[in-house]
């Protein structure tokens, strides 16, 4: 998932992974809650469709970026 900040203020959410996400929030955990249920609805949608998505499998050990704002 891709988190940017917006010139107005905002904070936007987008995937690679999953097409169609996009979630927009005042913080950045707003954000991620609001691109969780929105990643839920586009997988649940998609298995309704096609199955069970196929997803990246997450290995032993994996980046994760820690953002931290003063």
């Amino acid at each position: 998932m891709h988190i940017e900040k917006l010139p107005e203020g905002v904070y936007l959410a987008t995937s690679d992974e999953i097409s169609g996400l996009v979630a927009q929030g005042r913080t950045v955990t707003e954000t991620l809650e609001i691109a969780r249920d929105v990643a839920r609805k586009l997988l649940a949608a998609q298995a309704e469709r096609q199955g069970r998505p196929a997803l990246k499998e997450t290995g032993d050990a994996f980046d994760y970026p820690l953002v931290v704002s003063g």
